[in-house]
């Protein structure tokens, strides 16, 4: 898996010195590699937008080594956590009569904010 593989670069990086003295410099390596996602994103430029995609994702990966968060579980964790909100947004919208594909998404957060306050 590609997230596997991204940590074990990463801590053979680590291994030869090749690494930040601690999770500041990987936090300002995210930061920089957002800023630059960004400025891919402005110009349109496919190409770019994915590589810089790519950089954000090896630096979350990176920040995530850091705090010693297995990134694999805590994307999973996060993926069931949304599917289990949407279909709890789903079922409220259902209960209360209301037509998500032509509802605004502010209507939708309001359901989403509803569900993640009551969990």
């Amino acid at each position: 898996p590609t997230l596997y593989r991204a940590c074990k670069g990463q801590e053979r990086a680590k291994r030869v010195g090749f690494d930040w003295d601690d999770v500041s410099g990987a936090w300002n390596a995210l930061e920089s590699e957002v800023e630059e996602l960004k400025a891919a994103t402005q110009k349109q430029d496919q190409n770019s937008i994915d590589e810089e995609l790519g950089d954000v994702l090896f630096s979350v990966v990176n920040v995530s080594r850091f705090l010693q968060v297995d990134p694999d579980k805590a994307l999973s964790d996060s993926t069931e956590k949304f599917v289990r909100r949407f279909a709890a947004v789903e079922q409220l919208a259902r209960e209360r009569g209301i037509n998500m594909i032509e509802s605004s998404i502010e209507e939708l957060d309001e359901l989403w904010k509803e569900v993640k306050k009551h969990e």
